[in-house]
This record gives C-alpha cells, sequence and structure tokens, in this order.
C-alpha cells in the first residue's frame, strides 16, 4: 500500500483548538441539559406485547396518548410484530393488562401481553453509578497496560484520547437529547475498545520508527508514522462504519440509539487516533531517550 505524506502534525494547533472546543460544548450541554437517561437509569415499567400482524407504530404511541399514558416509548423488540412500551416512573400490579386492554380497543388486529415489568428508581441509581464506575475503571486499566507494554507519556496521551472520545460522544446525546440507556453505554465502552486498538497500533509504529529513524526530528518522525498507519486506519473504520451505518437504517429502533452511538464513537475514535494522541505525544515532549531503558547500576567488587 503507498505511503501518503499528508502533513498531520502541521495542522497540530487547529486540531487541538477544534478538539478542546468540541469538549467544552459537549461538558457545557452535559451541565446545563444534561442525558436524557431511559428507563433502565431512571425506574419504570417495560411492557412486551405481540401481534398477530405488524402493527403501526404511530398508531399504537396515539392510541396510548389517547387513554393519558404519558412518557411512553414504543419500539420493536425483535421482529416486527413484538413491540415494547416503555412508561417512567409508573407501575401497578396490573399495569401490564390495563395496557393490553386499551391496545386491543384501539387495533383490531389481535395482540397479546408477553411479559411486564418494572425497573426500580433505586436499581436505576445503581446501574448509573456502577456503569460510570465500570468505565472510569476500564480507562484506569487501559492507562496502566499502556504505561507497561510502551511508555507513561503514551499512556497519558492515550487514555487521555479516550476521555475525548467519550466526552464528546456523551455531548452529542446530550445536545440532541438523545435516550441514553444501557445499550448506549455498552456502545461507549465498546468505542473505549476499538478506539484504543487504533491508537495502540500509531503508537506502537512511532515507537519502531524512534528506535529506526534516529535523526529524525519527534514531529516529522510522528507525522511519517501516522502517514504509514493511515491506510490501515482507513480501511478498519469504514469497513466498520459500514456494518454500523446498515444497523442503524436496518436494525430497528430497539438497537438505534445502540448503532448512533457506535456510529458517533468510532468517527470521533478514528480523529483522535490520527490527531489527538499524537498531539498530546508532542506536548509532552516525547523523544526518543524516553523509550531507551535506564541501565541498571552495576555494582563493583570491592578491593580488600
Amino acid at each position: 500500500m503507498k505511503v501518503t505524506n499528508i502533513p498531520f502534525m502541521a495542522m497540530r494547533k487547529i486540531v487541538a483548538m477544534f478538539s478542546v472546543l468540541l469538549i467544552l460544548i459537549s461538558i457545557g450541554s452535559l451541565a446545563t441539559k444534561g442525558l436524557q437517561f431511559g428507563l433502565d437509569f431512571t425506574g419504570g415499567t417495560l411492557v412486551e406485547v405481540k401481534y398477530d400482524e405488524a402493527p403501526n407504530l404511530d398508531d399504537v404511541r396515539a392510541v396510548l396518548a389517547q387513554n393519558n399514558y404519558s412518557d411512553v416509548v414504543v419500539q420493536n423488540f425483535g421482529s416486527p410484530t413484538d413491540v415494547v412500551v416503555r412508561m417512567a416512573n409508573s407501575y401497578t400490579a396490573t399495569l401490564g393488562d390495563e395496557v393490553l386492554v386499551t391496545l386491543k380497543e384501539g387495533d383490531k388486529v389481535g395482540v397479546s401481553l408477553q411479559r411486564s415489568e418494572y425497573v426500580g428508581a433505586q436499581v436505576g441509581e445503581e446501574l448509573r453509578e456502577q456503569g460510570g464506575l465500570g468505565m472510569l475503571l476500564a480507562l484506569a486499566i487501559v492507562m496502566l497496560y499502556v504505561a507497561v507494554r510502551f511508555q507513561f507519556k503514551f499512556s497519558v496521551a492515550s487514555v487521555a484520547a479516550l476521555a475525548h472520545d467519550v466526552i464528546i460522544t456523551l455531548g452529542v446525546f446530550s445536545i440532541f437529547e438523545i435516550e441514553f440507556d444501557l445499550t448506549v453505554l455498552a456502545a461507549l465502552l465498546a468505542v473505549i475498545g476499538y478506539s484504543l486498538n487504533d491508537t495502540i497500533v500509531v503508537c506502537d509504529r512511532i515507537r519502531e520508527n524512534f528506535r529506526i529513524m534516529r535523526e529524525t526530528e519527534p514531529e516529522a518522525l510522528i507525522n511519517e508514522s501516522i502517514n504509514q498507519t493511515l491506510g490501515r486506519t482507513i480501511i478498519t473504520s469504514m469497513t466498520t462504519l459500514f456494518v454500523l451505518v446498515v444497523l442503524y437504517l436496518f436494525g430497528g429502533e430497539a438497537i438505534n440509539n445502540f448503532s448512533f452511538a457506535l456510529l458517533v464513537g468510532i468517527v470521533i475514535g478514528t480523529y483522535s487516533s490520527v490527531f489527538v494522541a499524537a498531539n498530546l505525544l508532542l506536548a509532552q515532549g516525547i523523544t526518543r531517550e524516553d523509550l531507551i531503558p535506564a541501565p541498571k547500576e552495576e555494582l563493583e567488587d570491592e578491593l580488600p
């Protein structure tokens, strides 16, 4: 594959300002608007019903709205005839049966109740806390791994790039008020893994080139390393994006938010692997000497 010669590091100041702007916008939205937490985190009732024929979801929503069911999310679950109704902060022992009666009155097509479950607010709060702790733990383990595998400056750059990806992805969900549920949290953890893999490839090439290109300045060396791995980065990202676009368009409402989170995360993760991590390495003043193991002190035999 032909190696490109794009001056990525010549754009590092502009890219840095762009990244800082995106992070500030994301943090500002998260601080003011927050996230639109789904039923998994807020608590409420999930009712799953099965139709004899695939219903129009807009008609189902309209029937429920006419019967004073508020804060309702209606989605297909699996097949087009399986429908999930999510109602935030609502629960009675007979709620599933009541919803079923309402749906039967509003549609001539046969419908049956599959299950009715309640997620308490306390459970939702625990899920939210454990999800956040899980993400922080993942970043801490990544930092430790990269520090051992490469060098401490590489670990700082890698974890900062991952935090950059997570914050901006969360910011997109906050700005556009997209529901944040457990599937989105799973997508964020997948984004961390994907972005880390891409960043590790670039870091590995930078380390190798520091040993080979001994007379090259760090900026030129990092730029050459990114160009050498660019083909692999683009192919990996594009093949992943093709799959995610198909999932988003044809996967159904149940995984829309999951696939959208991955789409945003993969785009931002690819960008951070090329620009952010390498930029942070230069900002820390990475040099060839940082990758040379410190010589062990030799003990001299004392003369009697």
